[in-house]
């Protein structure tokens, strides 16, 4: 018996000091970088992504489609190409979702627009790499999720106000039922997930959508109606809801963002996109 225990001692104490020499040595090649990989994480994830050209600068991305000219329009960049393309890929959800909420399809989309093409100026290699060949939109996953980047704690917001009758954001009955989880299910967890999956935009046009709703609600209660002003409902959509103040002269304003040399605010991006004469027959107003 004396010797069983022993002999059980030894090897708990091998265990432990293999762990400790593993932990020693795992620290030491971190330090030196010993594990480190030859060349950034995008080119070690190319290999995962179809139809892509790794040795692609993000410099060599252009600010405009003619690349000689310093500055143009949002609509003559690459991005908007791009964004375009992925607009095009999302009509029926997007009409799916302007047909269950009420809010027009071109509102729905004149909000994504401006968080993409802050997001493909942002990250120019990652806009050349992957979603400027593929023609799809972008799924923020940090903070701001999804292809309109919600934050949750906004997106926790949307839900409570689309529950409560008493909120002045309520938007009217049958919107909660939109957004019902099931009762076996971590919220915050699946909330994630409607939010960044990026093989359906599903939910990121719903809570879009839901946003617009109430804020649109908000301010019709208190007797100034913004459904004929799109820049200050993109210019809310961006603010948040604690800077609704309903007043009788809505601004457009919001972020800054530079698309192809050209500063714009993150509203009269917005704005612009939903007066132009671009893809009005796929998201009429």
């Amino acid at each position: 018996m004396r010797n069983f225990l022993w002999y059980g001692f030894l090897v708990v104490v091998g265990l432990f000091a293999l762990v400790g020499v593993l932990f020693v040595a795992v620290f030491v090649g971190m330090r030196f970088g010993i594990f480190n990989v030859r060349g950034s994480s995008l080119e070690r994830n190319a290999f995962f992504m179809p139809n892509q050209n790794s040795t692609v600068l993000a410099e060599d991305v252009p600010d405009c489609l003619d690349a000689s000219l310093p500055t143009c329009d949002w609509k003559a960049t690459p991005q908007w190409v791009a964004i375009k393309g992925g607009l095009i890929k999302d009509q029926e959800v997007i009409a799916k979702v302007s047909m269950q909420t009420g809010v027009s399809p071109r509102m729905i989309a004149a909000t994504a627009v401006p968080e993409q093409m802050r997001f493909f100026t942002a990250e120019r290699e990652v806009f050349k790499r992957y979603f400027e060949p593929l023609k799809i939109l972008g799924s923020l996953t940090q903070f701001s999720l999804g292809v309109s980047g919600i934050k949750q704690e906004t997106a926790k917001q949307i839900e409570l106000h689309a529950a409560s009758t008493t909120s002045p954001f309520y938007p009217g009955a049958g919107m909660t039922a939109l957004i019902t989880y099931q009762t076996d299910v971590d919220r915050d967890t699946e909330l994630y997930n409607r939010l960044t999956n990026a093989g359906d935009h599903y939910y990121s046009y719903l809570y879009t959508a839901l946003y617009i709703k109430e804020i649109e609600a908000q301010w019709s209660r208190a007797g100034f109606s913004i459904k004929s002003s799109p820049g200050a409902v993109v210019t809310l959509f961006n603010i948040g809801f604690q800077n609704s103040r309903p007043h009788a002269a809505p601004a457009v304003g919001g972020a800054t963002i530079v698309v192809g040399g050209t500063s714009y605010t993150y509203g009269q991006l917005g704005e612009s996109f939903y007066n132009s004469d671009e893809l009005t027959d796929i998201f009429p107003k």
